[in-house]
């Protein structure tokens, strides 16, 4: 009988890292899940998942969970992700170093097969982006420092002979996100009663609810495939059709302040993936339409609201629409 493999999960605690948990678990993984060192306390509730408090900015403390767990599998996705500081923020600098280093010490500690996330900013304004052919222009330091990330983890894991893949994300939404994205914010406001100002919405983008992200996450982990891949839907949605579906779904269309506010001048007008390698060599498809997807995302916020006295206070604002 082969062993069992043995993940070790970055980031779980976060808004896509909690939705890898369950497929990882179903795909025979034994899964452990780092999380900040106080982290631990708010962890999901996921059965069969055994959860590790550790600073993975701390390269003393990452070496020495690294080589305790002696993981055969990694999936990180633990880096500086608040709204809105992420996308210029020094804090990326200090991720691409954590990053890094863990890689080596997982090298290390045998380490055999491992995906980390990068973005879609990675690529920068393209209409349509393939991961073979079209040109990298990383999109403000957030997406820099993810593509050096991935250039030195390109070059190394060859000599060391580690089979690697890098997940490209584009667009999630869904539960758990934080109230300063489009999406949760919209809801947020009809939710209260309250009017959701937004932009013309002539952008373009490719939406993959977060359920299905991180099924596509384990699936790629789970298999051969090497080199970047793209994460996404593959249809390109303007956000005027999103925003007004919401309104529709939570019949409060009357409360879409559509053109509200202004486009930001750097702001790509199209930014969709090619899923070529997603769908045809990795063998992954989507479950959720865009429209069951929002129906799920709206139950989630509207029992979140009921359930949670502390809930209306949080503030929903919107935050940069093209931010991935």
């Amino acid at each position: 009988m082969s062993e069992t493999p043995r993940v070790l999960v970055t980031g779980a605690r976060g808004f896509v890292g909690r939705q890898c948990l369950e497929p990882l678990v179903e795909a025979g993984y034994e899964v452990h899940a780092v999380v900040g060192p106080n982290g631990t306390r708010c962890r999901p509730n996921v059965e069969g998942v055994s959860w590790h408090g550790s600073d993975l900015l701390d390269p003393v403390a990452t070496g020495r969970l690294v080589h305790e767990l002696n993981a055969s599998h990694l999936l990180h996705l633990a880096w500086f992700a608040t709204h809105p500081g992420f996308w210029t923020g020094e804090e990326n600098l200090s991720w691409v170093g954590a990053t890094l280093h863990m890689l080596r010490e997982w090298w290390a500690a045998g380490g055999r097969r491992c995906v980390v996330v990068g973005t879609c900013a990675e690529y920068g304004p393209h209409e349509l982006c393939h991961e073979r052919d079209t040109t990298m222009q990383p999109m403000a330091l957030y997406g820099a420092c993810k593509h050096a990330t991935h250039q030195c983890l390109a070059a190394a894991a060859p000599g060391l002979g580690v089979s690697y893949a890098w997940a490209r994300l584009f667009f999630p939404y869904g539960p758990h996100d934080q109230t300063r994205r489009l999406i949760p914010y919209v809801i947020g406001q009809l939710l209260r009663g309250e009017p959701a100002e937004c932009s013309p919405g002539t952008q373009v983008r490719d939406f993959l609810h977060v359920r299905d992200v991180g099924s596509a996450l384990a699936a790629q982990l789970s298999g051969e495939v090497t080199g970047p891949v793209n994460i996404a839907s593959g249809r390109g949605v303007a956000i005027r059709k999103v925003v007004t579906e919401i309104g529709e779904l939570m019949e409060r269309p009357d409360l879409l302040q559509i053109g509200a506010t202004p486009l930001r001048g750097d702001e790509p007008m199209k930014w969709v993936a090619s899923v070529d390698r997603l769908r045809d060599e990795v063998g992954w498809q989507p479950s959720l339409s865009l429209r069951q997807g929002l129906e799920e995302t709206i139950a989630w916020y509207r029992c979140e609201l009921a359930s949670s006295s502390t809930y209306p206070l949080r503030p929903f604002q919107p935050e940069c629409e093209s931010s991935g």
